[in-house]
């Protein structure tokens, strides 16, 4: 386990490298990967029992990104991590290269092909009842995007969740409030979203999806309740990190140019002088 400054630079860190390769690649979903970094830093760094050495291990716990528009997130923090090597990542988005715009099991450490939203809750369900079924202790994580809640499979998936009792499982909804061409409130808004879980049976959290040790101290606590199926409500900020990008809409799937990949870094290397 690292500690919170440690993993305050980390993040800093991978938010660089996330923005290196948007901007080699002239691709990628920078608002929504610089918004959940955060929580994978602290899945990953801390609280995961996986790792490189154990990924095919079936005691390992697993983790699907259901958001799997952000995958930039989940490549950076996967090499930081050992799975393989960074430089893989420069081929971001070129022909032939494993490493898309959505997650697969071509690249080493990714549990599920995913990025048809609404899709990641439901494959943890079944991953989450197999292992209780067979008797083991391993948990499932996965990622939603607060934008793909709509999807009618999510709530099939709720609810299966608390009738075989998958206190096992944890979803983390990356709540930025922003979708592509919105705020998730004016596209389809599913608020209150809480009372909505929790009328499934699910027991919920509300964090500051920015902050490492409410984060730890949330995802170490799991579960929340006997039984019951874990909600993490993250509150974050779209584009959290660069100044320009926070909260705006256009970095849904926005591209820096070279002026503001510029500007982007100097914010970042003055964050990490601080360090």
């Amino acid at each position: 386990m690292i500690s919170e400054k440690d993993l305050q630079q980390k993040s800093l860190e991978y938010r660089k490298r996330i923005l290196h390769y948007i901007y080699k690649a002239k691709a990628g979903h920078t608002g929504g990967s610089l918004s959940c970094v955060d929580i994978l830093a602290v899945l990953y760094n801390n609280i995961l029992n996986v790792s490189a050495d154990n990924f095919s291990d079936p005691d390992r716990d697993r983790y699907i990104q259901s958001k799997g528009h952000s995958v930039e997130a989940l490549f950076v923090v996967l090499a930081d991590r050992g799975f393989f090597p960074e430089t893989d990542l420069e081929t971001l988005c070129q022909y032939k290269s494993h490493y898309i715009g959505h997650p697969t099991r071509k690249v080493y450490g990714v549990e599920q092909n995913t990025g048809a939203l609404g899709h990641g809750l439901p494959i943890s369900v079944g991953t989450a009842l197999a292992a209780k079924l067979d008797g083991k202790s391993y948990r499932v994580f996965t990622l939603l995007g607060d934008g793909e809640l709509p999807e009618g499979s999510n709530w099939e998936a709720a609810l299966t969740a608390s009738h075989y009792k998958l206190d096992n499982l944890c979803a983390i909804i990356d709540h930025n409030k922003l979708q592509i061409s919105g705020t998730t409130a004016d596209v389809c808004n599913t608020d209150p979203i809480d009372e909505k879980f929790k009328s499934f049976g699910w027991e919920v959290r509300h964090v500051d999806g920015h902050d490492f040790n409410v984060l730890n101290d949330t995802f170490q606590s799991i579960p929340f309740a006997s039984g019951k199926p874990n909600l993490v409500i993250a509150h974050t900020i779209k584009g959290k990190g660069i100044s320009y990008m926070e909260n705006q809409l256009k970095w849904h799937h926005g591209v820096p140019t070279k002026e503001e990949y510029a500007t982007a870094e100097q914010e970042l290397d003055l964050a990490l002088a601080a360090f």
